[in-house]
């Protein structure tokens, strides 16, 4: 049985400045689309998120949504899913496909719901409770889902409340992983499982020094490249799944699909290792797709399984690999203007899609900065950096390259934001120099400052130039 692929342009632009918009503009709509104004008109640099293409909006919109479908493939609780098989079918091919794995020795389950679900499905698939587990601090650039909790010992995420969780850090003097220190505590833990990948961490990882260390410990190995995927898929980044046992991710970040996520695992036999069986097989396949569902989820998305799908076929075109470099060669153009200006950015610059900024050295937190960036049309989230202890008044800023690469800004535009984003901390300084560091204060009638309200202008005037993925102004019902 065949399904009828939704309404999508396959014209193919040329690599180069039209190539970073990798089909997102060119298809028509037939229904209007109301875009919230601050989208075009402001700068979105907030790390995790991008704008995704009309076709992956299509398919999102689809009536795929109307079908339950527990199970996999050809194992489904319900009658009617040859179409849905075909499409999940199709989706996993893509995604090991774009990943440049063989099926032979990599599988993928597509399900999950997003990013936190998949890590606690290939948690609770890999390891029994309270097993002990060794992830990126949350101050160090980590994530909540590697096994965070607050330095009084409150426990924040479900994989520090099921499982038993001992964090490993950053360099206080670099700002890079410890990997030294990583090895020393890891060997005293005897960890079941080490995680990498962050959220706010601005370099690149030595998984071959991850893994000595994990067989040291008798430890598997997940990467968390949530962040990352569309670096990795573009082939711009180091390769995690050379040496990890399972690697997660979610799609819409790096990779511009949608909100959803992947989960792939090893499978066939181990290679050859003292006190192994001769001919061991990897047995991760069934426990984390069991994990997923019964045990953690119920129908699957399959609008958003399609949707990925459609994203994981841009993810493969010549056009998607220039996106990417380009995303990098902004990140990089972006942090070192700002560190010509004396800025601190943590691992002084980046390799990958963000930089992160420590503004403690400026006396300011990042909730500060955010809240004049967010009132002068520029979107950023406060971050913590090492050393911080509260997530509400952190030291830092995130700021990602992603979205409005997607946009097609180049270097000199990043420059460009770089000056507006050192204009909002003057501002920040001033403002705290009239009324002190409590953030109540600092605040107070901030709406009507005459700086934020020029620099909001310029902004938006510099913002509105350039084009939006995933619809054309032309459709919209409600017009500027």
């Amino acid at each position: 049985m065949a399904m009828a692929a939704p309404h999508v342009s396959h014209s193919q632009p040329p690599v180069g400045r039209a190539a970073l918009f990798a089909h997102p503009t060119t298809a028509q709509s037939s229904s209007p689309l109301r875009l919230p104004l601050h989208r075009r008109t402001g700068i979105e640099l907030i790390a995790s998120e991008n704008f995704t293409s009309l076709a992956v909006m299509e398919a999102l919109g689809s009536p795929l949504t109307n079908k339950y479908s527990e199970g996999m493939p050809g194992a489904r609780y319900y009658g009617g899913n040859e179409v849905i098989d075909e499409v999940e079918e199709l989706c996993r091919a893509r995604a090991l496909k774009a990943f440049h794995l063989d099926p032979a020795s990599w599988g993928v389950n597509v399900q999950p719901y997003s990013g936190s679900p998949a890590n606690f499905a290939a948690y609770t698939g890999l390891l029994q409770p309270h097993e002990r587990i060794m992830g990126l601090d949350l101050p160090s650039g980590g994530h909540l889902t590697h096994g965070y909790y607050t330095a009084g010992g409150k426990k924040i995420s479900a994989t520090s409340i099921y499982f038993s969780s001992l964090p490993y850090k950053v360099s206080s003097d670099t700002g890079y992983v410890d990997y030294d220190r990583l090895e020393e505590k890891a060997m005293d833990f005897r960890p079941k499982l080490i995680i990498c990948g962050g959220s706010a961490y601005p370099r690149d990882w030595d998984y071959a020094r991850l893994r000595a260390i994990a067989d040291k410990c008798g430890a598997m190995l997940l990467c968390d490249m949530a962040h990352i995927s569309g670096l990795v898929a573009a082939q711009e980044a180091t390769n995690p799944f050379e040496y990890s046992d399972v690697v997660t991710t979610t799609t819409h970040k790096s990779l511009r699909g949608p909100r959803s996520g992947m989960i792939f695992y090893r499978k066939g036999p181990k290679p050859p290792k003292k006190g192994q069986p001769e001919g061991a097989l990897y047995d991760y396949e069934d426990k984390i797709n069991f994990a997923v569902f019964p045990s953690l989820q119920g129908g699957p998305h399959n609008h958003q399984i399609a949707a990925l799908a459609v994203g994981l076929k841009q993810a493969m075109s010549p056009g998607f690999k220039a996106y990417i470099q380009q995303v990098k060669a902004n990140a990089v153009a972006l942090g070192n203007h700002l560190m010509s200006k004396g800025y601190k950015m943590v691992t002084d610059g980046t390799e990958n899609h963000l930089v992160l900024w420590d503004l403690r050295p400026l006396g300011l937190s990042g909730n500060k900065v955010e809240k004049v960036c967010d009132l002068s049309s520029i979107t950023l989230n406060k971050n913590a950096v090492f050393g911080d202890s509260s997530a509400l008044a952190p030291g830092g800023v995130r700021i990602g390259t992603p979205a409005m690469t997607s946009r097609g800004l180049v270097e000199k535009d990043f420059v460009k934001i770089a000056e507006y984003l050192h204009q909002a901390v003057v501002i920040c300084l001033n403002v705290q120099k009239q009324r002190g560091k409590r953030y109540n204060d600092f605040i107070v009638d901030l709406e009507k400052n005459k700086d934020i309200a020029e620099l909001r202008a310029e902004v938006e005037k510099f913002a509105i130039a350039f084009e939006m993925p995933g619809f054309l102004v032309s459709d919209m019902k409600y017009k500027d």
